[in-house]
């Protein structure tokens, strides 16, 4: 059963998406109905995923200037130390969608980046 995990981090990985699901999980209390939608994440530039409900949290956010920034914390838990500061969000990794289902900021942080943000719409 631990080599097919690994065979399926290993598809993953060079099927070009970021993300090795074999660790991740979604957070605590997560609403596994909106696990589609997360899925359904697509960044910008490259169309790979976004990854899923394990890699992109609701986060606080503001406007800074031109961009946007968000909070990076401990709802990362995943990654070894998240920078617990504001991170600057690339214009080119903002996904403009109406339709989160969370109403909250969502970031999706890879590798000391935000990957894809989708700003909350307040429902």
């Amino acid at each position: 059963m631990q080599t097919l995990a690994v065979w399926g981090a290993v598809v993953a990985s060079l099927a070009g998406g970021y993300c090795i699901p074999v660790y991740a999980a979604p957070p605590e209390g997560a609403d596994p109905t909106l696990a589609p939608w997360f899925k359904d994440l697509r960044q910008p530039e490259t169309n790979r995923p976004c990854c899923d409900m394990a890699d992109c949290r609701t986060v606080e956010y503001r406007t800074f200037g031109d961009h946007f920034q968000a909070f990076i914390g401990n709802e990362f838990p995943r990654w070894t130390n998240p920078p617990q500061a504001w991170v600057d969000v690339p214009n080119a990794n903002v996904l403009h969608r109406r339709d989160n289902p969370t109403g909250e900021g969502i970031a999706c942080w890879f590798q000391g980046q935000v990957i894809c943000f989708i700003e909350g719409n307040g429902t």
